[in-house]
């Protein structure tokens, strides 16, 4: 039975980040589904029961045998394990797209400690700007390739409460005992893609900025097919 891919945007951003690509593997015959995250923000900590229960409730519509590959971008990989346990059908692969690598067992923070740093002092009444609005111009242009992607990019930006980055995600143990891999697109994760080599995983080099998947929708959805064996 086909795998459906699964496209888990950061919930930093929201689903239009995956749109594009979502298109080129419908196009070419894969099945498809993007959650939407963009209320996991709502109400109190903890955050990723929200998170892992938006994308067992999305794939509701589809048969419980259908297995899927789940396809998680920037910080969204930290919440692959928990995503994965609260799953009741098969995951035949798991494809981390120039993301956070969750911990191989124990609970991983959201941010380090350097990135708590940045953040505190830029929250108001406990809430974040933007994720866009955190950056400098010139480092946000390159990111967007034109001013229709731009705009449903950045309105559709939650605005995170800091105690989002201040969580820490559970790791079943043995979430990673199924193929794993790592698509990188550029620094600063390519410390993590080297992790991702270290840990045994396939790992693939699309060279870009961190939103090269609207940059470059086919060359990642094609990455995406050879990477979850869906080729």
């Amino acid at each position: 039975m086909p795998s459906i891919f699964v496209l888990v945007h950061s919930p930093s951003v929201g689903p239009s980040t995956w749109r594009p690509v979502a298109d080129h593997l419908t196009a070419a015959g894969h099945e498809v589904r993007v959650p939407s995250l963009l209320h996991v923000g709502a109400g109190g900590p903890p955050f990723w029961p929200r998170l892992a229960a938006a994308v067992r409730d999305d794939l509701r519509q589809v048969p419980t045998e259908s297995p899927v590959t789940l396809v998680a971008h920037s910080n969204a990989g930290l919440f692959l394990p928990a995503i994965r346990a609260g799953l009741e059908r098969p995951v035949a692969a798991s494809v981390f797209v120039d993301a956070a690598l969750p911990a191989r067992s124990g609970a991983t923070p959201v941010a380090s400690p350097e990135l708590l740093d940045f953040l505190r002092p830029m929250a108001v009444g406990g809430r974040l700007p933007r994720w866009t609005d955190w950056w400098e111009e010139a480092d946000v242009a390159p990111m967007l390739p034109d001013p229709e992607t731009r705009r449903a990019v950045v309105q559709e930006q939650p605005t995170l409460p800091l105690s989002y980055y201040e969580q820490r995600i559970p790791v079943p143990a043995g979430w990673d005992d199924h193929p794993c891999s790592y698509l990188l697109f550029g620094p600063p994760y390519d410390d993590l893609a080297a992790e991702a080599r270290g840990r045994g995983w396939r790992v693939a080099h699309l060279p870009g900025a961190h939103l090269h998947q609207l940059v470059d929708p086919a060359g990642t959805a094609r990455h995406l097919v050879e990477l979850g064996g869906a080729a």
